[in-house]
């Protein structure tokens, strides 16, 4: 279902003013209660600026609002904000460390683990990681770097591959990520799938920041964190160490789902950005065959 602006306009100005009811808003677009609540849930996926609850869920006189998720208060409490600010100036993944939210989880809300790099590559890992995309019924948020965690493989199996499979359950996929022009076959990838099963499940933003998180509907949110040896003194850390942090509280899955959708409108599509790629010209009095064949590959994404 492609929504018509003009339609989400109305709805998202009806409900900027003050929460409404979904009748209330089925009055206003002069359709019946459940084309009103279909077009809701696909702002509340799609633009992140509506939310609902429901009041006597389940009961004969339940009650369901939309209400408009304010960007400009998504800070509960003091740290909140510090955070927020954090992640609003880092650009790369070493610039925020995921422990400083898993401090403030309840023990009985939060799980982590330690693994090593050659721990990345095994079945185990991607199967863990499988497993946690599965569990999604509607809606998956990433945050990543350059979108390598899609290569992750087992045997014929990458994450690339799950995700194409909860794309064609519908599931809506958005993703922030760098869109630059190393690593734009990832980037290609995840987005040919929605030419193959022939809808937009998939939308992909242009976005610096130092998250590298996954997002699965209200239920769980899997931060990821690399520890590197330090340059001048190697011998505290001997290796690289990863971290994998799991959080299941749910208010602090709504901050994180509002921080992201914070990002995500102010980023620029993936697409846009690539057609723009498209534009520069090539300059090559040296390292002419390289540049001929970055034209090509630059030229050969379409869309």
């Amino acid at each position: 279902m492609v929504l018509d602006l003009e339609i989400i306009k109305k709805i998202n100005d009806f409900v900027y003013q003050k929460p409404r009811t979904i009748q209330e808003i089925a009055h206003l677009i002069q359709k019946n209660w459940r084309t009103a609540d279909s077009y809701v849930e696909k702002i509340k996926k799609q633009q992140g600026t509506i939310s609902t609850k429901t009041f006597r869920e389940g009961t004969r006189g339940a009650l369901k609002i939309a209400f408009w998720n304010n960007i400009e208060k998504i800070h509960s409490t003091t740290f909140q904000e510090r955070l927020f600010k954090q992640i609003e100036s880092g650009r790369q993944k070493i610039d925020f460390s995921p422990s400083e939210i898993y401090q403030h989880i309840d023990e009985s809300k939060r799980e982590a683990f330690f693994y090593t790099q050659k721990d990345i590559e095994t079945e185990e890992n991607f199967k863990r990681f499988k497993n946690l995309l599965l569990q999604t019924e509607n809606q998956i948020l990433f945050l990543s770097g350059n979108l390598t965690f899609s290569n992750i493989k087992a045997h014929d199996q990458t994450i690339a591959k799950i995700i194409e499979e909860l794309a064609m359950k519908k599931i809506d996929i958005k993703i922030l990520t760098r869109v630059e022009v190393p690593g734009l076959e990832f980037v290609q990838n995840l987005l040919a799938i929605n030419d193959r099963i022939g809808r937009n499940a998939i939308e992909i933003r242009h976005c610096f920041q130092p998250l590298r998180a996954t997002i699965i509907d209200n239920k769980v949110i899997n931060f990821k964190e690399t520890k590197y040896p330090p340059r001048d003194t190697p011998q505290e850390l001997p290796e690289i160490l990863h971290i994998s942090y799991n959080i299941y509280d749910l208010e602090w899955i709504e901050w994180l789902q509002k921080v992201f959708w914070d990002l995500f409108r102010a980023s620029v599509d993936a697409k846009k950005r690539i057609n723009d790629f498209k534009t520069i010209k090539k300059y090559a009095p040296s390292g002419e065959e390289f540049l001929d064949q970055l034209s090509i590959s630059l030229k050969n994404i379409n869309f």
